[in-house]
């Protein structure tokens, strides 16, 4: 079992007393009055989670923010990553370009690999593009953004 396991496991066993002082070593100021056992818990353990293994990444932050805000901006502007193994095909000017997604995220096109979609739209076009909106990922009318490509 490794120690984040075993500091998960203990937070089970702890009172709310004991999780509100627990509380403190992630969090500013004292756990909310109402706050149920449970609930300290989990926010305890996602804290000692993201030490161990990072916090929440650029998109999810994103979402996050444009959820709490109701910014309709913000949900349309992030496009959802595609999945690995995922190929695009695009005819431009009489050519046929294919693009595959790769497991770590980035994008095979002509033997080469490129970090984003964006990239390739602009070797294909020779001008800027939303490579997640000249793939089809996105509508032309979507609000720019955080376009994953």
């Amino acid at each position: 079992m490794s120690s984040l396991d075993q500091q998960l496991t203990a937070l089970e066993d702890l009172d709310i007393q004991d999780l509100r002082q627990r509380w403190r070593e992630f969090y500013p100021g004292e756990a909310p009055g109402l706050m149920s056992r449970e609930l300290l818990r989990l926010a305890i353990g996602y804290k000692l989670q993201e030490q161990v293994l990072g916090g929440l990444g650029r998109r999810a932050q994103l979402a996050l923010t444009a959820f709490k805000t109701g910014s309709k901006m913000g949900r349309a502007s992030i496009t959802p990553a595609p999945k690995s193994g995922t190929k695009f095909i695009r005819e431009w000017q009489g050519a046929v370009h294919e693009v595959l997604t790769l497991e770590d995220g980035r994008f095979a096109y002509r033997g080469k690999t490129y970090k984003s979609l964006t990239l390739i739209a602009r070797l294909i076009t020779g001008t800027h593009q939303s490579g997640p909106r000249f793939f089809g990922l996105r509508k032309p009318g979507d609000a720019k953004g955080s376009d994953h490509g």
